[in-house]
Protein backbone atom coordinates (compact mmCIF):
# COMPACT_ATOMS: atom_id res chain seq x y z
CA UNK A 1 0.00 0.00 0.00
CA UNK A 2 1.32 3.73 -0.58
CA UNK A 3 0.68 5.68 2.59
CA UNK A 4 0.38 9.41 2.83
CA UNK A 5 0.20 12.53 5.02
CA UNK A 6 -1.63 15.40 3.92
CA UNK A 7 -3.32 18.52 4.10
CA UNK A 8 -6.54 19.43 3.07
CA UNK A 9 -8.73 22.18 3.77
CA UNK A 10 -7.18 23.19 7.42
CA UNK A 11 -6.99 19.11 8.41
CA UNK A 12 -4.01 17.41 8.47
CA UNK A 13 -3.52 13.89 8.30
CA UNK A 14 -2.70 10.76 7.10
CA UNK A 15 -4.18 7.74 4.73
CA UNK A 16 -4.05 5.52 1.57
CA UNK A 17 -3.50 6.29 -1.96
CA UNK A 18 -5.92 4.38 -3.76
CA UNK A 19 -5.99 5.31 -7.48
CA UNK A 20 -6.72 8.38 -7.61
CA UNK A 21 -7.84 9.23 -3.85
CA UNK A 22 -6.95 8.96 -0.30
CA UNK A 23 -8.52 7.34 2.08
CA UNK A 24 -8.52 9.29 5.30
CA UNK A 25 -7.69 6.83 8.04
CA UNK A 26 -7.16 10.43 10.44
CA UNK A 27 -10.87 11.05 10.52
CA UNK A 28 -11.94 8.14 12.04
CA UNK A 29 -12.71 8.56 16.06
CA UNK A 30 -10.68 6.88 18.64
CA UNK A 31 -7.35 6.23 16.11
CA UNK A 32 -4.03 7.80 15.54
CA UNK A 33 -4.28 11.14 14.29
CA UNK A 34 -0.76 10.81 12.20
CA UNK A 35 1.06 8.31 10.47
CA UNK A 36 4.23 8.08 12.93
CA UNK A 37 1.50 7.58 16.08
CA UNK A 38 0.56 4.39 13.66
CA UNK A 39 4.08 3.33 12.85
CA UNK A 40 4.71 3.58 16.74
CA UNK A 41 1.74 1.52 17.79
CA UNK A 42 3.89 -1.11 15.50
CA UNK A 43 1.70 -4.65 15.16
CA UNK A 44 -1.36 -3.19 16.14
CA UNK A 45 -1.13 -0.19 14.40
CA UNK A 46 -0.99 -2.27 11.21
CA UNK A 47 -4.16 -4.34 12.65
CA UNK A 48 -6.33 -1.07 13.12
CA UNK A 49 -5.50 0.28 9.70
CA UNK A 50 -6.43 -3.01 8.06
CA UNK A 51 -9.70 -2.83 10.38
CA UNK A 52 -9.77 1.30 9.36
CA UNK A 53 -10.05 1.34 5.92
CA UNK A 54 -12.98 0.39 4.86
CA UNK A 55 -14.46 3.55 6.87
CA UNK A 56 -12.19 6.03 5.33
CA UNK A 57 -14.01 9.09 4.29
CA UNK A 58 -12.71 9.41 0.41
CA UNK A 59 -10.80 12.59 -0.93
CA UNK A 60 -9.82 13.31 -4.35
CA UNK A 61 -6.08 13.27 -4.71
CA UNK A 62 -5.40 16.23 -6.71
CA UNK A 63 -6.76 18.19 -3.93
CA UNK A 64 -4.93 17.89 -1.17
CA UNK A 65 -1.05 18.80 -0.70
CA UNK A 66 1.06 15.95 0.02
CA UNK A 67 3.52 16.69 3.06
CA UNK A 68 6.20 14.33 3.63
CA UNK A 69 4.93 10.89 4.88
CA UNK A 70 6.64 11.43 7.76
CA UNK A 71 6.96 14.75 8.48
CA UNK A 72 9.07 14.98 11.74
CA UNK A 73 10.95 11.99 11.99
CA UNK A 74 13.00 11.46 15.47
CA UNK A 75 16.23 10.65 13.45
CA UNK A 76 16.97 11.26 9.60
CA UNK A 77 20.21 9.78 8.64
CA UNK A 78 22.28 9.18 5.18
CA UNK A 79 25.08 6.99 4.13
CA UNK A 80 27.65 8.70 2.65
CA UNK A 81 29.42 7.17 -0.98
CA UNK A 82 26.90 3.79 -0.81
CA UNK A 83 27.25 3.81 -4.94
CA UNK A 84 30.52 3.04 -6.66
CA UNK A 85 30.27 5.71 -9.98
CA UNK A 86 29.66 7.87 -7.22
CA UNK A 87 32.72 6.87 -5.16
CA UNK A 88 34.21 7.10 -8.87
CA UNK A 89 33.72 10.48 -9.42
CA UNK A 90 35.19 11.75 -6.53
CA UNK A 91 37.94 10.09 -6.88
CA UNK A 92 38.82 12.35 -9.90
CA UNK A 93 38.86 15.43 -8.06
CA UNK A 94 40.82 14.05 -5.45
CA UNK A 95 37.85 12.79 -2.57
CA UNK A 96 38.08 9.69 -0.68
CA UNK A 97 36.23 8.20 1.66
CA UNK A 98 36.91 6.00 4.26
CA UNK A 99 36.00 2.09 3.76
CA UNK A 100 33.06 1.05 6.05
CA UNK A 101 29.84 2.55 6.50
CA UNK A 102 29.95 6.42 7.14
CA UNK A 103 27.32 8.22 7.99
CA UNK A 104 25.98 11.54 8.56
CA UNK A 105 22.76 13.09 10.56
CA UNK A 106 20.39 15.22 8.76
CA UNK A 107 18.77 17.21 11.27
CA UNK A 108 14.81 16.83 11.31
CA UNK A 109 14.02 20.34 11.01
CA UNK A 110 15.25 20.22 7.19
CA UNK A 111 12.34 17.87 6.22
CA UNK A 112 10.00 19.24 3.30
CA UNK A 113 7.15 17.54 1.29
CA UNK A 114 7.63 15.90 -1.91
CA UNK A 115 6.29 18.87 -4.26
CA UNK A 116 7.31 21.69 -1.99
CA UNK A 117 10.27 24.48 -2.61
CA UNK A 118 13.17 24.27 -1.28
CA UNK A 119 15.85 27.49 -0.54
CA UNK A 120 18.99 28.14 -2.13
CA UNK A 121 20.65 29.55 0.78
CA UNK A 122 22.14 33.18 1.23
CA UNK A 123 25.43 32.03 2.27
CA UNK A 124 26.32 29.78 -0.37
CA UNK A 125 26.02 28.80 -4.29
CA UNK A 126 27.17 25.41 -3.70
CA UNK A 127 23.58 23.86 -3.61
CA UNK A 128 23.43 20.31 -4.90
CA UNK A 129 20.96 17.50 -5.43
CA UNK A 130 21.24 13.35 -4.44
CA UNK A 131 18.21 11.58 -5.42
CA UNK A 132 18.37 8.01 -2.85
CA UNK A 133 16.12 5.58 -1.80
CA UNK A 134 15.18 6.10 1.51
CA UNK A 135 14.47 3.62 4.34
CA UNK A 136 11.48 3.91 6.72
CA UNK A 137 11.75 1.82 9.91
CA UNK A 138 8.48 -0.08 11.39
CA UNK A 139 9.69 -1.41 14.66
CA UNK A 140 11.77 -0.04 17.50
CA UNK A 141 14.76 -2.15 16.94
CA UNK A 142 18.28 -2.72 18.86
CA UNK A 143 20.89 -5.30 17.96
CA UNK A 144 19.09 -6.86 14.49
CA UNK A 145 20.54 -9.37 12.27
CA UNK A 146 21.07 -9.64 8.66
CA UNK A 147 17.99 -11.97 8.69
CA UNK A 148 15.54 -9.99 10.69
CA UNK A 149 16.26 -6.98 9.62
CA UNK A 150 14.21 -6.35 6.84
CA UNK A 151 11.02 -6.93 9.50
CA UNK A 152 11.99 -3.80 11.21
CA UNK A 153 11.36 -1.51 7.73
CA UNK A 154 8.12 -0.31 6.93
CA UNK A 155 8.83 0.61 3.82
CA UNK A 156 10.41 3.05 1.25
CA UNK A 157 10.30 6.22 -0.25
CA UNK A 158 12.37 8.31 -2.43
CA UNK A 159 14.76 11.58 -1.13
CA UNK A 160 16.34 14.35 -2.04
CA UNK A 161 19.70 14.72 0.06
CA UNK A 162 20.13 17.93 -0.91
CA UNK A 163 23.40 19.55 0.11
CA UNK A 164 25.06 22.79 0.55
CA UNK A 165 28.48 21.50 -0.61
CA UNK A 166 30.78 24.09 0.95
CA UNK A 167 29.74 23.66 4.42
CA UNK A 168 29.59 20.17 3.94
CA UNK A 169 33.26 20.13 3.78
CA UNK A 170 33.68 22.15 7.42
CA UNK A 171 34.01 19.03 8.77
CA UNK A 172 33.74 15.07 8.49
CA UNK A 173 30.42 14.69 10.21
CA UNK A 174 28.58 16.76 6.93
CA UNK A 175 25.97 17.42 9.48
CA UNK A 176 25.67 21.66 8.53
CA UNK A 177 25.87 20.74 4.97
CA UNK A 178 22.86 18.73 4.82
CA UNK A 179 20.58 19.91 7.25
CA UNK A 180 19.81 23.33 5.94
CA UNK A 181 16.11 23.91 6.30
CA UNK A 182 13.93 22.57 3.48
CA UNK A 183 16.89 20.21 2.30
CA UNK A 184 15.50 16.88 3.19
CA UNK A 185 12.34 16.04 0.80
CA UNK A 186 11.43 12.75 0.65
CA UNK A 187 7.74 10.95 -0.42
CA UNK A 188 5.32 11.25 -2.28
CA UNK A 189 4.33 8.35 -0.25
CA UNK A 190 5.57 5.30 1.89
CA UNK A 191 5.18 1.96 -0.36
CA UNK A 192 5.22 -0.28 2.25
CA UNK A 193 7.29 -3.29 2.13
CA UNK A 194 4.88 -6.21 0.88
CA UNK A 195 4.45 -4.23 -2.37
CA UNK A 196 8.76 -4.26 -2.60
CA UNK A 197 10.47 -7.20 -1.75
CA UNK A 198 13.13 -6.10 -3.04
CA UNK A 199 14.27 -2.67 -2.39
CA UNK A 200 17.48 -3.60 -4.45
CA UNK A 201 16.38 -3.29 -8.14
CA UNK A 202 15.50 -0.64 -8.97
CA UNK A 203 16.37 2.42 -11.10
CA UNK A 204 17.23 5.73 -9.65
CA UNK A 205 17.06 9.14 -11.56
CA UNK A 206 17.18 12.50 -11.57
CA UNK A 207 16.63 15.36 -13.73
CA UNK A 208 17.26 19.13 -13.39
CA UNK A 209 14.99 21.46 -15.76
CA UNK A 210 14.16 18.12 -17.45
CA UNK A 211 17.78 16.95 -17.78
CA UNK A 212 18.98 13.89 -16.99
CA UNK A 213 21.57 13.87 -14.90
CA UNK A 214 21.20 10.73 -12.41
CA UNK A 215 20.67 7.43 -14.01
CA UNK A 216 21.94 4.75 -11.60
CA UNK A 217 19.90 1.43 -9.80
CA UNK A 218 20.16 0.65 -6.22
CA UNK A 219 21.61 -3.03 -7.04
CA UNK A 220 24.64 -0.74 -7.42
CA UNK A 221 24.55 0.02 -3.51
CA UNK A 222 27.83 -1.61 -1.99
CA UNK A 223 26.09 -2.04 1.43
CA UNK A 224 22.68 -3.15 1.02
CA UNK A 225 19.79 -2.21 3.70
CA UNK A 226 20.13 -4.89 6.46
CA UNK A 227 23.95 -4.08 6.70
CA UNK A 228 22.73 -0.64 7.38
CA UNK A 229 20.77 -2.05 10.02
CA UNK A 230 22.87 -4.01 11.59
CA UNK A 231 25.26 -1.26 11.26
CA UNK A 232 23.15 1.01 13.55
CA UNK A 233 21.55 -0.80 15.68
CA UNK A 234 25.03 -2.54 17.05
CA UNK A 235 25.39 1.20 18.42
CA UNK A 236 21.62 2.51 19.27
CA UNK A 237 18.02 1.90 18.96
CA UNK A 238 16.43 2.53 15.58
CA UNK A 239 12.16 3.79 16.42
CA UNK A 240 9.41 3.95 14.37
CA UNK A 241 9.37 6.68 11.57
CA UNK A 242 12.80 6.89 11.43
CA UNK A 243 14.25 7.85 7.76
CA UNK A 244 17.52 6.34 6.61
CA UNK A 245 18.91 7.67 2.61
CA UNK A 246 20.93 5.10 1.43
CA UNK A 247 23.22 6.97 -0.94
CA UNK A 248 23.19 8.49 -4.55
CA UNK A 249 24.85 7.47 -8.07
CA UNK A 250 27.12 9.31 -9.97
CA UNK A 251 26.08 12.68 -11.76
CA UNK A 252 25.47 14.44 -8.73
CA UNK A 253 26.20 18.70 -9.84
CA UNK A 254 29.11 19.92 -7.86
CA UNK A 255 31.06 16.74 -9.17
CA UNK A 256 30.66 18.12 -13.20
CA UNK A 257 33.31 19.41 -14.80
CA UNK A 258 32.77 22.24 -14.13
CA UNK A 259 30.50 22.12 -11.32
CA UNK A 260 26.74 22.60 -12.37
CA UNK A 261 24.91 24.24 -8.98
CA UNK A 262 21.21 24.40 -8.70
CA UNK A 263 20.01 28.20 -8.81
CA UNK A 264 16.89 29.78 -8.19
CA UNK A 265 14.37 28.57 -10.44
CA UNK A 266 15.56 25.27 -11.33
CA UNK A 267 13.55 22.11 -10.68
CA UNK A 268 14.58 19.31 -9.62
CA UNK A 269 12.61 15.88 -9.93
CA UNK A 270 13.87 12.41 -8.39
CA UNK A 271 12.36 9.12 -9.01
CA UNK A 272 12.65 5.43 -8.46
CA UNK A 273 11.18 2.67 -10.17
CA UNK A 274 7.94 1.03 -8.29
CA UNK A 275 7.91 4.30 -6.10
CA UNK A 276 7.37 7.25 -7.13
CA UNK A 277 8.36 10.93 -7.71
CA UNK A 278 9.35 14.04 -6.02
CA UNK A 279 9.45 17.19 -7.37
CA UNK A 280 10.78 20.44 -5.84
CA UNK A 281 11.31 23.69 -7.41
CA UNK A 282 14.22 26.30 -5.91
CA UNK A 283 13.26 29.51 -4.52
CA UNK A 284 15.72 31.94 -2.81
CA UNK A 285 16.23 31.66 0.86
CA UNK A 286 13.39 33.83 2.33
CA UNK A 287 14.59 36.58 4.60
CA UNK A 288 14.03 36.53 8.66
Amino acid sequence: MKLVSFAFEGHEGFGLVRRDEVLDVSALENGPRELLSMLNMEAAGWQWLERATPKARRLPLASVRLRAPVPAPRKFLGLGGNYASHLEEARKIGLVRAPGQVWFNKQVSCVAGPFDPVHLPAVSGEFDYEGELGVVIGRRCRHVTRENAMDMVAGFVVVNDLSVRDWQMRAPTHTLGKSFDTHGPFGPWLVTRDELPDPHRLRLRTWVNGELRQDGNTAEMTHRVEDMLVELTTAFTLEPGDVLTTGSPAGVGGLMDPPTYLRVGDVVRVEIESIGAIENTVIAEPLP
